[in-house]
């Protein structure tokens, strides 16, 4: 029994001084199939019974305390190792890296938006968000839109299920959430992504951009409308030209118009872009119709408002001389790298 207690503190002290190689080693050493505390284990047939009772449990307890000190040892080695090679591999964030990578920048549509953006900021109005995804009320009802109106047929709208949900066709939907959020006065843009079930060519396509804008008051005229549209051509083309606006008709908006502006290539003396018009479509516009104002609890009798919508596609190939408006979606750098 002495033997056992001298062998057990002589193991405990070579395993607190053991490094990895050597754990293995000591293991087999005493608890081993041929290990001291084994072969010890295996002599109790030598002895009386009362003896192996003593020293059997003697035995079987140092093996306990020998296989838990060898278990930490281990597992402290391990973590002092793994703690030595996250130290060697720790990366200083703050020093300058260089990536062998061009510089990456805005698409010319997304900095489209951000432009229109800016401009309409400085001009008053806030920057809303509003859902792809609609129901019927918003995108049809809530603008004056009826079941029978012809832009509700499904040979224009992406139908998610049944006739209740649909991908937005537009953004005007935008201005019934910033209303129903807001009480008069209000100078709101809603950009965004919308979808039309229609063919792809140089001008179309079945996914492209829109800015609505909303303002909405006490006393607001077809005149407030004019002075912002010029405001927004003159800032965002940084370019002194003319606008015209035309009579047009749109659901949610009594009267309508669709503004033109002055060709900025020739200067409204006509040349290819603009048809040798002079002049060049840009947006549509008009006084919010009542029945838009009804639809989110606005006294029309007490307030107005104008509306507006403006394709980001199109103000981008306008800007930039663009003939095809493919090219923003096929993603060749060629032309891409050119913004």
């Amino acid at each position: 029994m002495n033997n056992v207690e001298q062998i057990t503190a002589e193991a405990l002290e070579k395993i607190n001084n053991a490094d990895a190689a050597a754990i293995e080693t000591l293991k087999t050493e005493y608890i081993g199939k041929s290990g001291v505390l084994t072969q010890i284990l295996k002599s109790l047939a030598n002895y009386s019974v009362e003896e192996k009772k003593k020293i059997g449990a003697q035995a079987n307890k140092a093996k306990s305390v020998i296989e838990e000190a060898l278990e930490k040892r281990q597992l402290l080695l391990k973590k002092a190792a793994l703690d030595e090679k996250l130290k060697k591999e720790k990366v200083d964030y703050s020093q300058a890296f260089y990536f062998p990578f061009a510089k990456g920048t805005l698409h010319p549509v997304l900095e489209t938006i951000e432009n229109i953006s800016d401009v309409f900021k400085s001009l008053g109005f806030a920057v809303a968000e509003g859902p792809e995804i609609e129901n019927d009320w918003y995108n049809f009802e809530a603008l004056n839109i009826p079941a029978d109106h012809p832009a509700r047929d499904t040979q224009d709208t992406f139908y998610l299920d049944g006739i209740k949900n649909l991908l937005r066709t537009h953004t005007s939907p935008g201005q019934i959430h910033a209303m129903e959020k807001q009480k008069p006065p209000i100078k709101v843009i809603v950009p965004g992504r919308v979808y039309r079930n229609e063919a792809s060519d140089a001008s179309h396509s079945s996914t492209f951009h829109q800015i609505e804008g909303l303002a909405v008051g006490e006393n607001i005229t077809f005149a407030d409308l004019k002075n912002t549209l010029a405001k927004f051509v003159h800032k965002f083309f940084g370019k002194d030209l003319d606008i015209r606006f035309r009579p047009s008709h749109f659901q949610f908006t009594e009267p309508s118009a669709e503004v033109d502006m002055q060709c900025f290539f020739c200067k409204g003396k006509g040349c290819r872009v603009c048809k040798n018009s002079g002049w060049i479509e840009t947006l549509g516009c008009g006084m919010v119709h009542p029945n838009v104002l009804k639809a989110v609890n606005y006294d029309p009798e007490k307030y107005t408002g104008y509306a507006f919508g403006i394709g980001v596609e199109r103000i981008t190939m306008l800007k930039y001389g663009i003939d095809d408006i493919r090219l923003f979606y096929e993603n060749d750098l060629r032309f891409l790298k050119q913004f």
